[in-house]
């Protein structure tokens, strides 16, 4: 028997005994097409993610208001600005710790995540009077209840910006939007989802 005709026997019998062991997958196995996965659906329709979101726009407006409500899948806190003749300036991100604006001074926040909300507006007018005084530093708003927010701080006003500290339950996705209103004013709205 010739070199050739032997191999090609070694051949047959190593795929017949391949074959007999169950090594080799049936040839409609190796060609069909993969089962289509299905993706999983995002809560609420929700793809915001928790990256930071800013706009470097000026703003020339003040703060007047700070308020909070409760929505089927996310928390929403809303920065009234009076007086904007444009759209608002800001930056929102996850952060370690919030810090006081001028001093540095760390924000204590309660819950697993801390955001920290610049408004590139003053919470003062052009005379140095304010235009939003808060009731209560550690607690601007009422978040009992709420299934992300734990806490609104007020972190300061300087330098033609105010800061303030969102104390949520964890890292979860936001966003941040600019409405119009209310009357010739702004509204910077932040909604964090209740979960990813």
């Amino acid at each position: 028997m010739g070199t050739r005709q032997h191999l090609r026997r070694l051949g047959t019998v190593a795929t017949a005994v391949a074959l007999a062991a169950g090594l080799t997958a049936p040839a409609s196995a190796v060609t069909a097409p993969a089962a289509p996965v299905a993706a999983a659906t995002p809560y609420c329709g929700i793809t915001w993610g928790s990256l930071a979101k800013s706009s470097s726009t000026t703003t020339t407006g003040t703060l007047t208001n700070v308020r909070s409500g409760r929505h089927a899948c996310f928390d929403r806190l809303v920065l009234d600005v009076a007086k904007v003749p444009g759209s608002l300036g800001y930056d929102v991100r996850y952060v370690t710790t919030v810090r006081e604006d001028g001093s540095g001074k760390a924000v204590p926040l309660k819950g697993d995540a801390d955001l920290q909300i610049v408004l590139r507006a003053p919470a003062y007018d052009g005379k140095g009077r304010a235009t939003y005084t808060p009731r209560s530093r550690t607690n601007l708003v009422d978040v009992t209840g709420y299934s992300t927010f734990r806490q609104v701080a007020w972190a300061g006003s300087f330098e033609g910006q105010t800061t303030i500290g969102l104390g949520v339950r964890a890292r979860l996705p936001m966003r941040v939007m600019v409405l119009d209103g209310p009357g010739d004013g702004a509204r910077l709205v932040i909604d964090v989802a209740h979960r990813w």
